[in-house]
């Protein structure tokens, strides 16, 4: 019997409990081009590399409506995201979020706002016993891209939005209480965001022309209508959320830093070039979004490996970023493999890939590079201790992150 046509047991139980190591042990076990399996009862297929990066966002192979399950729009996404829709639907809304988040004033005010906030509480910092970097990068992220986006954050409130949003994230992939957490702070979120979009339209609350909460509550979908209230609350979700969660790419380069410190010279020193480059490695490095999905749009074939129509297709991010055909000695942290190059669209994928303009890569990529080039930079000229601690990254945990957070202490001013 072929590997096409044999039974495959169901991978839906073994998938959390072996993490970011779960698509790449089957593919180093497989002999074939794709891993086949079976989740949540559906045939799936696995495809990794630039060529399946291109297979896979194109839309005359692979539609995301329908394919993710409602344990992850209920707390990630939110219902009716722009990441639930295929085709028209999609390039519209899709519009709304690259106008805001590709735009290069944008991205250099929203940068400008975020490093003001952190610069900010750090000068807070060496009044604390201890400082957990994870917790306090979510916060600085939390008030400058609420300042940014024009959605009012009181500075007593800024510390449990932040918590709030850290958990949308934190409990997308499992179904224990982190799961229920993210539901509780969406839905908390959502009404509140919806009760904000619906106030600027009738014109009770004002907020800065051409800001995020403006461009949503003006957004008009495909259909020419606007969006419902909730719905715009969710997309405004969508531009905040990925924002904070830079605080897991924060403590990652907090980590590189520890372990690798001759990385902290050229960044001290203000080398932009070099800043860029360890940036994108701290995402290719570290583990983020283990995979994306979608289901077959017809029966397809992948070098000769037949996909049924409504069938599953994975494209594995983790095991793309470590792929020793792509990147040379894939476990070492090396920046220097950016340096004079800019990553291939279709190689470097911890986001997604594809056009962000068109397809379903995530349109704040850029926005995340510059966010983590900049605090990168703060970091390394900041002064701190790094006390025992548990600093294990546990690839069984989705999405993963230092264990202890990354603990400061004795916090000094910058140095220079």
């Amino acid at each position: 019997m072929s590997e096409q046509h044999r039974p495959l047991p169901d991978s839906t139980l073994s998938l959390p409990a072996e993490g970011y190591a779960w698509l790449p042990d089957r593919r180093r076990r497989t002999a074939g081009p794709a891993v086949r399996a079976r989740v949540m009862g559906r045939r799936t297929t696995a495809l990794r590399g630039p060529e399946a990066v291109r297979f896979f966002y194109d839309e005359r192979h692979v539609h995301r409506h329908g394919a993710l399950p409602e344990a992850v729009r209920g707390t990630l996404f939110g219902h009716g995201a722009v990441h639930t829709l295929d085709g028209e639907a999609h390039r519209v809304r899709k519009a709304m979020f690259t106008s805001l988040l590709t735009n290069p004033g944008n991205v250099a005010a929203l940068t400008e706002s975020v490093a003001g906030a952190w610069d900010e509480a750090a000068a807070s910092w060496p009044d604390h016993r201890q400082v957990v970097l994870f917790d306090e990068a979510a916060r600085v992220l939390a008030r400058g891209v609420c300042r940014w986006a024009g959605v009012p954050l009181e500075e007593d409130a800024a510390r449990g939005t932040a918590r709030d949003l850290v958990a949308m994230v934190d409990g997308f992939a499992t179904l224990g209480p982190r799961h229920w957490r993210a539901r509780r702070a969406r839905g908390r979120h959502e009404r509140r965001l919806a009760r904000l979009v619906g106030a600027v339209r009738d014109g009770t609350a004002t907020v800065p022309q051409g800001s995020a909460v403006d461009a949503v509550a003006r957004h008009r979908d495909a259909d020419g209508e606007p969006l419902a209230p909730r719905t715009a609350a969710v997309e405004l979700l969508n531009v905040l959320r990925p924002t904070v969660a830079v605080c897991w790419f924060t403590a990652f380069a907090a980590h590189a830093l520890h372990r690798w410190p001759q990385h902290r010279g050229p960044l001290r020193g203000g080398d932009t070039a070099y800043a860029e480059a360890f940036a994108h490695e701290v995402r290719r490095f570290y583990p983020f979004a283990p995979f994306v999905g979608g289901l077959a749009a017809r029966d397809l074939s992948w070098r000769g490996e037949r996909i049924p129509a409504r069938s599953l297709v994975l494209l594995d991010l983790y095991g793309q970023n470590h792929d020793d055909a792509l990147w040379d000695e894939p476990y070492r942290f090396d920046p220097g493999r950016f340096l004079g190059r800019a990553p291939g669209r279709d190689e470097l994928v911890p986001q997604g890939g594809g056009d962000p303009r068109t397809g379903h890569r995530c349109p704040g990529e850029d926005v995340t590079v510059s966010l983590l080039r900049t605090l990168a930079v703060r970091l390394a000229r900041l002064e701190y201790d790094v006390p025992p601690q548990d600093l294990r990254i546990p690839l069984r945990r989705v999405p993963t992150r230092p264990r202890s957070g990354f603990v400061l202490t004795a916090v000094r001013p910058p140095a220079g």
